[in-house]
């Protein structure tokens, strides 16, 4: 789990009781370390009680933020009084460090309303809001008005609240690969890396010569591929593959993890076929598997859009993201739907044989020939694809999209459920039930989008959508 980091301010307001702000910054901290988040915040010798109320407070809070600029995912607003709506304002402003920021309140407590006691946290937040919307500072609310921060509801927006703030900072300045061409007949691919560009994504390329060449190049002795080579055979069983074939997914292993780690790539999309089975005689199906399981999402048919709706919602939940066809109704039910792939999905997402709702053990993965592709370019050089079930749990569905007409970057979010309904396919697969999914099946074909969607097994579409929307200022549609 990626530990994130917050920026704390907290609230003060003079005439308020200047007692809560010091019990409210402890009760604060204790819980952000409860959590696993790292706090970085003023101290009561920086100023009264470590909080925020004055310009000067304001501008040492902002210095302590920049100082730590690298380290700090997002900023938590607290207020155990009514707090000074333009001290955190003018920190936010000054500190500009254009992260995510969630705004929290105290609760009062009935029995203790008197001067001596009396928060007005409820009344302050809405003023706290009132200016961060005038700076045009960009925010988010916990779920309730005010909330005892050592509540689970709390912990819960917390815990939201680092996704949004994982899911943010991972694709801001972030750098993806892209290996071979489009193929020729998936136009649905197309991306606009222009735009992508603009909003912090940069793609880096691999010609698959390139990589069929310097392949070539490994010996047969060497430790990175005797490793890479092992790595696969525990991976995933790999009963009747033939050696040479796991050789050569071992060498082009070892090349795609070296022009990722020198290219500082998070993840990638590539060129799964013809090419690569008629002139190098395998799928890379299981490579791209074991780099999605590592949370380096991959994904097929150089669907670069596609890989950033996995890696958003492995960065939300930090679990592993697959993409699959939106592939077939199921029967006659207008709320289910077969998802598919031929499958480069990961383990982590696979039924397996401890889980409660395995119907058969064919669901258990296991490595084989990719069965569409394999008439036209021979069994033999088509093996590599990791064929299993997915697993019956909730999920959550992300796809990106960009919008060379409009100039946007699109999206769609929403979450779901995998069913242990029989079905009896090749590939990768699952049934899925989505509420009202004849409106979305509607969306996604009235907005021209691609029939790639990212799935995780997760519920963290709130998460993915708030982050992607209003941080990221694309155009999201949140499917409930």
């Amino acid at each position: 789990m990626t530990q994130i980091t917050l920026g704390v301010i907290v609230g003060n307001r003079g005439f308020f009781p200047d007692h809560l702000c010091v019990s409210g910054r402890e009760t604060i901290l204790k819980v952000l370390a409860d959590e696993g988040i790292k706090a970085v915040t003023l101290t009561p010798e920086d100023t009264p009680y470590g909080s925020v109320e004055s310009l000067s407070d304001a501008q040492k809070c902002a210095d302590l933020f920049k100082k730590h600029r690298a380290e700090i995912d997002g900023i938590l607003v607290t207020l155990p009084n009514f707090g000074d709506e333009r001290g955190v304002a003018n920190t936010l402003r000054l500190a500009n460090l254009n992260v995510p920021v969630l705004i929290h309140a105290f609760p009062d407590d009935p029995a203790n309303m008197t001067i001596a006691d009396r928060r007005d946290s409820f009344c302050g937040k809405m003023s706290v809001c009132n200016n961060l919307y005038q700076y045009g500072i960009k925010y988010s609310l916990t779920s309730l008005h005010t909330v005892d921060p050592e509540s689970a509801s709390f912990r819960a927006d917390l815990q939201k609240f680092a996704s949004i703030c994982r899911v943010v900072r991972g694709l801001q300045k972030t750098r993806m690969g892209v290996i071979g061409a489009r193929p020729a007949a998936f136009n649905t691919v197309r991306f606009s890396e222009k735009l992508l560009e603009r909003s912090g994504i940069s793609i880096e390329t691999l010609d698959l010569s390139e990589l069929f060449g310097r392949a070539a190049r490994l010996e047969t002795g060497e430790v990175k591929l005797k490793a890479k080579l092992e790595e696969i055979k525990t991976y995933v069983p790999t009963r009747g593959v033939p050696d040479e074939a796991l050789v050569k997914m071992a060498k082009l292993g070892v090349i795609i993890d070296d022009w990722m780690a020198d290219n500082n790539l998070v993840a990638s999309a590539i060129q799964c076929w013809t090419s690569m089975q008629e002139f190098y005689g395998v799928v890379p199906c299981t490579l791209m598997s074991m780099m999605s399981n590592a949370l380096m999402p991959s994904a097929c048919e150089t669907d670069i859009a596609g890989v950033i709706g996995m890696y958003a919602l492995a960065l939300a939940s930090q679990k592993p993201s697959a993409i699959v066809d939106w592939n077939n109704n199921y029967g006659d039910d207008p709320d289910k739907a077969v998802i598919f792939h031929c499958s480069n999905l990961p383990q982590g997402v696979f039924t397996d044989k401890e889980d409660p709702n395995l119907i058969t053990a064919d669901d258990i993965p296991v490595m084989d020939f990719q069965e569409i592709i394999a008439g036209t370019v021979g069994k033999e050089n088509t093996f590599g694809a990791i064929v299993g079930r997915v697993r019956a749990e909730p999920f959550t569905y992300c796809r990106v999209s960009t919008d060379d007409f409009s100039g946007k970057i699109l999206a769609y979010v929403g979450e779901g459920q995998l069913t242990t309904d029989p079905l009896k396919t090749f590939g990768g697969y699952g049934v899925v039930q989505i509420p009202n999914l004849q409106k979305l099946l509607a969306y996604i074909c009235e907005n021209g989008f691609e029939h790639h969607t990212a799935v995780n097994l997760s519920l963290t579409a709130a998460a993915v959508n708030e982050a992607l929307g209003k941080y990221l200022g694309w155009e999201v549609y949140y499917h409930r």
